[in-house]
């Protein structure tokens, strides 16, 4: 995650990208969406791999900790 220089209300571009079993990409997409993170990018780099992986690309403008926090959420759905 990154994230741009803040503005006068604390906001600013942050930008995250998670690599995710493809089982696991609509779960944490989902948890992203519905807390106003956008989708920016889904796809792979390195095709045939087996079990496939993807790269999620997501972003939002808002509070870095606020961005943070809502990723965190998305993070615990993912398997350990």
């Amino acid at each position: 995650m990154s994230f741009e220089s803040l503005d006068q209300s604390g906001n600013a571009l942050n930008l995250g990208e998670i690599v995710l079993l493809e089982e696991e990409v609509p779960y944490f997409s989902n948890v992203l969406v519905r807390n106003g993170i956008i989708i920016s990018a889904l796809h792979n780099h390195w095709p045939y791999t087996n079990p496939t992986i993807l790269y999620l690309h997501f972003q939002a403008v808002e509070s870095p900790l606020s961005f943070a926090r809502k990723t965190a959420e998305a993070l615990k759905v993912l398997k350990k």
